[in-house]
């Protein structure tokens, strides 16, 4: 909803130049929601969804940030000014958004590995190898 209203806002700006990156990223989240919803995570396995939504947020964090401070410092005109306004909140819910995805993807790979080598440990003692 914020990268929608700060899409709104740019399109009413002088910054209208901006007005690319907010519209993509909307599209991207509501993909992203859509493939959450209609269970597209599950049907497809080789795509990696949380490591797509984490890079989505970092992304997004950065070109909020980027985009912001030059709505806010070169244009005059209130809609720019909205637009950057939202757009360091966007910054700081995508971050948000990004510190808590990364905690759920260390916490999976922790998990991954943490099997792995438990496995390798019990093939590698039960072979009969003469290399000892």
């Amino acid at each position: 909803v914020l990268s929608f209203i700060i899409f709104i806002c740019y399109i009413a700006s002088l910054a209208a130049s901006f007005m690319m990156a907010p519209l993509l990223e909307f599209l991207l989240a509501l993909f992203l929601f859509f493939a959450y919803a209609s269970k597209l995570n599950e049907k497809f396995k080789g795509v990696h969804w949380p490591l797509a939504d984490f890079l989505r947020c970092v992304t997004a964090a950065i070109i909020y940030f980027a985009i912001s401070i030059a709505a806010v410092s070169k244009y005059n005109d209130g809609a720019s000014k909205a637009a950057g306004v939202f757009g360091f909140a966007a910054t700081i819910v995508f971050a948000i958004d990004f510190y808590l995805t990364f905690n759920e993807l260390v916490t999976f790979l922790k998990q991954g590995s943490s099997d792995s080598p438990e496995g390798h440990k019990a093939e590698d003692e039960d072979s009969d190898s003469d290399s000892d």
